[in-house]
């Protein structure tokens, strides 16, 4: 019996996602347990696993195919001895069309009239076509040949059943030149953006980079909790390094020689995560998360580093960083890192935590304050380590100091817990011994 290939949530919350690359073909033998294709959502790429053995029989959605739901037939595995004959699309996705199954062309019915046919070449670039969840309804020749001509299918009005675009209305557009959309990189020059006013802005004048979906998720959801949902406020504090310089400087000296085994080189980002995870137990009210019903204070410090990568931002968590070493910090931290920037992170690894740590410091940024990342309760924000002229015993000296500032849920963290936290923060820095105790 033909097995279907569904579509993988890769989080609890994951409802759609976008069929980057299929790494089998059809006709191609595959075992259970084979890598056969990669989704990607806005923030990871994953692999999606055979779950049974025989041939990869048919493929209902094409790579690139964005949008596409959660649990719907993306492809089909057959047994030995089964062919396409034995594959009923119908069934195998629960009486619905697979996510891009085959579609009879449908012609549009012929006009009454030279201004009807007027109106319908007029209509791709006039009224949009209808869309089921988000997807534009298209035949997959319409998809494929819009593909190659760079054709928004969304711009276009489908002349096909229940508005559907077909072949006929892409060919339209194109002879037409509408419906044209700006590649994933960036938009055509001289093309005006939806909403952009051209008397500021002429359309030459610039170059529209497209929002992909990662963007979207960033600017919606610090919006969300910047402007609609968290009162919060900023606490900053100046650090002096001196002695967790002196402390890194001794550590690293103990590990061996660049290229054998066990080498390691601890950071003063390093110390600075054990330190907050060492505050966070200090000072549990910080740790902590708001509900309606409750504040949950949580009982490990799990601790998202912020890590830029092309096109935004992803938090990949160091779990119960209390109970680890900043050798192991720093294992962890370089590891998470490397495959945040090639979307290789798995969604239990970025979703989650309790606190978040951002640092800027390897710009030469010195102060800067983070909006909250929901659900923590507090975002610490870490400047550059400099060397500042202050005063010791009546003296003006010069040391290394570096600027913290922690942005807080005023709905969780109240101003006198949020001082706390960093005082105990402050005191794990200037004395990394005490880390130890």
């Amino acid at each position: 019996m033909p097995t279907p290939i569904l579509m993988p949530a890769l989080s609890p919350t994951m409802e759609e996602g976008t069929l980057a690359k299929w790494l089998k073909k059809e006709g191609d033998t595959v075992s259970s347990g084979d890598i056969i294709a990669e989704i990607e959502t806005d923030k990871a790429t994953m692999e999606v696993e055979a779950v049974d053995e025989g041939i990869l029989g048919k493929i209902f959605v094409s790579e690139g195919t964005e949008g596409v739901k959660v649990n719907a037939p993306i492809g089909v595995i057959l047994e030995e001895g089964e062919s396409a004959d034995d594959i009923d699309e119908a069934a195998l996705s629960g009486g619905a069309a697979p996510a891009s199954a085959p579609a009879k062309e449908d012609k549009p019915a012929p006009a009454a009239n030279g201004a009807a046919q007027a109106t319908t070449a007029a209509a791709p670039a006039a009224a949009p076509a209808p869309s089921n969840g988000g997807r534009v309804l298209a035949s997959p020749v319409a998809k494929r040949l819009a593909k190659a001509e760079g054709i928004d299918l969304s711009l276009l009005k489908g002349s096909g059943p229940k508005g559907r675009v077909v072949k006929r209305d892409v060919q339209i557009a194109i002879e037409n030149g509408t419906g044209k959309a700006g590649s994933t990189a960036a938009a055509p020059a001289g093309m005006p953006v939806a909403g952009v006013d051209e008397r500021l802005y002429p359309a030459d004048s610039y170059t529209a980079v497209k929002n992909d979906g990662m963007r979207k998720v960033i600017a919606k959801r610090l919006h969300q909790s910047f402007n609609q949902e968290v009162p919060h406020f900023p606490l900053n504090v100046d650090i002096e390094l001196t002695q967790l310089l002196a402390a890194r400087e001794r550590v690293n000296a103990a590990s061996p020689a660049k290229g054998e085994d066990g080498f390691f080189k601890i950071s003063v980002n390093d110390f600075v995560l054990k330190a907050s995870a060492m505050a966070l137990k200090e000072v549990p009210e910080a740790n902590a998360t708001y509900t309606d019903e409750a504040i949950l204070q949580h009982h490990h410090a799990d601790i998202g580093v912020a890590v830029a990568i092309d096109g935004g931002l992803i938090t990949p968590i160091i779990w119960k960083a209390e109970t680890k070493g900043l050798k192991q910090i720093s294992e962890e931290v370089r590891d998470l890192a490397g495959r945040a920037r090639s979307k290789k992170l798995k969604p239990e690894e970025y979703q989650g935590g309790t606190f978040s740590v951002s640092n800027l410091g390897m710009f030469g940024i010195t102060s800067f304050a983070s909006i909250v990342n929901q659900p923590h309760g507090a975002i610490m924000s870490v400047g550059a380590g400099e060397e500042r002229a202050v005063v010791r015993d009546g003296q003006i000296v010069a040391r290394h100091m570096m600027t913290v500032t922690l942005t807080c849920d005023h709905r969780v963290v109240d101003g006198a817990v949020g001082a706390r936290f960093l005082a105990a923060f402050k005191r794990f820095c200037e004395e990394p011994a005490a880390m130890l105790l």
